[in-house]
């Protein structure tokens, strides 16, 4: 099957299929969280209202991870967005302008653990500006949360990015001579022509489609016994985990010393859902 292009033309405007890809996650998890609002109670209006400064404080946070990070086999980092090259000419309506390397968002990627950082963020300002439940909002979140990343990994395919070493199952997918990352830049050893390899998004995707089934199912099921924060934590925990196995299979992972740091980040994501759960049953919580 051929690539599938990352970008078409609208008139003069260039459109980016990951952005859509995004957006379309975005909103389908924004969705399900006003049906979460309503269920629990609560106004979904508060779901729209926040939405837009979530996606931004996301967009932002992941962006701000990506170039702080120095994935393994590229010079694409601190240093290439900073001192390298800083600065990129770009053509709006016509006219040529520099443009800061580090804001191009639709060249280079985004971190999720960034967004997911930046979006969390984002909301408890809304929520507390707003004198609404923090925890009680953030579980209402959590299900569209995981929903929208698993939406959004699938932007990862278009860019033929997020893949793992060859493979000869059958899901393995192509990926063509300039997006190889090191070491598979060698056609010799690795021909475009037979060579297949983890879809990585695609287990992402899944595993993450799995979280947000668990959190709806729990917390509808057990809603009487869930104290608020709960959804959250296994939001967290259950990311995290799944995320933990993924990046093993990653050649080009950020490595601190010779850990993965999305490893490190998630397990810090487990260790914050299974100490928020053990806080909230001490009876320190609070419910604001």
């Amino acid at each position: 099957m051929p690539p599938i292009s990352p970008t078409f033309n609208v008139g003069p405007l260039v459109v980016h299929l990951y952005g859509i890809i995004i957006v379309t996650g975005a909103l389908a998890g924004a969705y399900v969280a006003t049906l979460e609002a309503r269920h629990r109670g609560e106004d979904p209006e508060h779901v729209w209202n926040a939405l837009v400064w979530c996606l931004i404080a996301g967009i932002l946070g992941a962006r701000l991870y990506h170039i702080l990070s120095s994935p393994q086999g590229t010079a694409i980092g601190f240093q290439y967005y900073f001192v390298t090259n800083p600065f990129e000419t770009i053509t709006v309506f016509g006219l040529s302008i520099p443009f800061p390397t580090a804001l191009m968002i639709w060249n280079g990627g985004l971190g999720i653990f960034g967004g997911i950082a930046g979006g969390i963020l984002a909301a408890v300002i809304y929520v507390r500006r707003n004198h609404l439940s923090v925890l009680r909002w953030l579980d209402i979140g959590a299900p569209g949360l995981a929903l929208g990343q698993a939406i959004g990994r699938w932007g990862n395919f278009v860019n033929q990015e997020l893949y793992g070493p060859p493979t000869t199952l059958p899901w393995g997918i192509p990926i063509d001579a300039g997006h190889r990352i090191p070491p598979f830049t060698d056609l010799s050893r690795f021909p475009l022509e037979t060579t297949r390899f983890h879809p990585l998004f695609l287990y992402e995707s899944l595993w993450n489609f799995a979280v947000f089934a668990v959190l709806v199912v729990v917390g509808r099921r057990y809603e009487d016994r869930l104290k608020d924060g709960d959804v959250l934590s296994l939001y967290l925990i259950f990311y995290g985990l799944g995320r933990i196995f993924i990046e093993a299979l990653r050649p080009d992972a950020w490595l601190i010393g010779n850990i993965p740091a999305a490893q490190l980040m998630s397990a810090a994501l487990i260790v914050l859902g299974v100490g928020l759960m053990v806080w909230r049953r001490q009876g320190q919580g609070v419910n604001e």
